[in-house]
């Protein structure tokens, strides 16, 4: 390892993960590991691009020097940002796994237990394929989820950079709050959420801000199309901040209008699970009992409105194509998994359908503590109401219902004869 001073993090920090990761791969009865996701690879070394659509890996052996296989213009990125002193870059007219077999054949791995993450998103198929038919002289076995085992509790460093990513991610969501206004555009809105975040320190995200309006929020994982917010509708929003690569996520509704009683339920329900989360999770929960909680909270409404997702689910380290941390552990009915103290969740009671045609989403991003939990956020949770923004017939019905609501009410004066 090439100590430096200029990493996300302290050096002690990167010796401890490979130290841990280490033991797991004895406990595992490997010789080494050969790590493909993008997360992983950052943790292990603080090594980032956004060229991993082409083949990379970091090989971990047991003792020997780890060492990373990368696309030659990569290099430089291990060069420039990690520990790694051992590397094997390969031409783009080059095979990625030829390289990577060889360079396993020169450091003698090559008839050693080999471990590899065999779900990985960037380990295709047809490239398991060539490897197993080309390594015949050892024992290739599926060890995803090593690196994972130690990414899944945050340490205290860790945790201290989600914060500086949570102020990019409350930045963005004021600004977009703001923005949301009858006559703009949603992607007017982007832009806006956009520029407060980066303004504010972040980095770009592993996924833009979610931007709807009106009928459009009832469309999953859609954002901004250009479309106009019309008077009287709501906004939602949900932006994920990103600082060096760590994440932290909000959702947040707007109404530019008069909050109706439905809105103001499903507002009051979704407030109400964020505060059992509060106030109940801690350490030796499991994640299922924590779902079964918001779950129970959101479904008893009288207002059309369901949960249709988990409840939440680890966040953290993230490239795209998704912020969350969710394959490693998310918050869902069967789940058994444990909360320790590190971990951390986007807890998402949202609520989908409200009236049948709504969706509203009030989240927050909190981190598991020694006997309890706590936010990444300071910001209100309330929707961000603008009855300047209703319709101007619904206001004019509306003030006409409350004129003659007065008048009923006042006591009628004597008629004389």
């Amino acid at each position: 390892m090439r100590q430096r001073d200029d990493m996300t993090f302290p050096f002690e920090e990167y010796e401890r993960r490979l130290s841990e990761l280490r033991v797991r791969i004895a406990q595992r009865h490997l010789d080494a590991v050969v790590i493909t996701d993008p997360e992983n690879i950052m943790y292990m070394t603080d090594y980032q691009t956004t060229g991993y659509s082409f083949f990379q890996a970091l090989v971990v052996p047991l003792e020997q020097e780890p060492f990373m296989i990368t696309r030659a213009m990569e290099e430089s990125n291990i060069i420039a940002r990690t520990w790694v002193e051992r590397t094997r870059p390969y031409p783009d007219t080059g095979d990625a796994i030829q390289m990577l077999v060889d360079a396993l054949r020169e450091f003698g791995l090559s008839d050693k237990r080999i471990g590899y993450e065999r779900n990985s998103y960037f380990f295709p198929a047809y490239q398991q394929d060539f490897i197993h038919t080309t390594l015949t002289e050892g024992k290739l076995l599926d060890c995803f989820g090593i690196v994972e085992q130690g990414r899944i509790r945050k340490s205290a460093a860790e945790i201290e950079l989600m914060h500086r990513a949570a102020k990019a991610t409350e930045a963005g969501m004021k600004a977009g709050l703001e923005a949301a206004r009858a006559g703009v555009t949603e992607n007017d809105i982007g832009a806006a959420i956009s520029s407060a975040m980066f303004k504010a320190g972040g980095e770009p995200p592993a996924v833009m801000p979610y931007v709807t309006s009106g009928p459009r929020t009832m469309i999953g994982h859609a954002t901004w199309e250009g479309r106009t917010v019309k008077p009287g509708e709501h906004v939602f929003l949900e932006v994920g901040g990103c600082y060096r690569r760590y994440h932290t996520a909000m959702m947040r509704t707007a109404v530019l209008g008069e909050l109706s009683d439905s809105m103001y339920k499903a507002q009051e329900t979704m407030k109400k699970a964020l505060s059992a989360v509060h106030e109940t999770v801690q350490p030796g929960m499991t994640v299922s009992d924590v779902d079964n909680m918001v779950r129970n909270i959101i479904s008893d409404n009288d207002i059309g409105a369901r949960l249709v997702t988990r409840s939440g689910y680890s966040i953290g380290i993230a490239f795209p194509p998704s912020w969350d941390e969710g394959y490693i552990c998310s918050l869902k009915q069967g789940e058994s998994a444990i909360l320790e103290e590190g971990m951390t969740f986007h807890i998402i009671p949202w609520m989908w359908g409200v009236d049948g045609d709504k969706t509203c989403g009030i989240s927050d991003t909190i981190y598991v503590t020694e006997d309890g939990c706590k936010s990444f956020f300071t910001m209100d949770r309330d929707f961000t109401v603008k009855p300047d923004q209703a319709d101007k017939k619904l206001v004019d019905i509306n003030e006409a219902r409350q004129t003659e609501s007065d008048d009923k009410s006042k006591p009628k004066a004597k008629q004389s004869k």
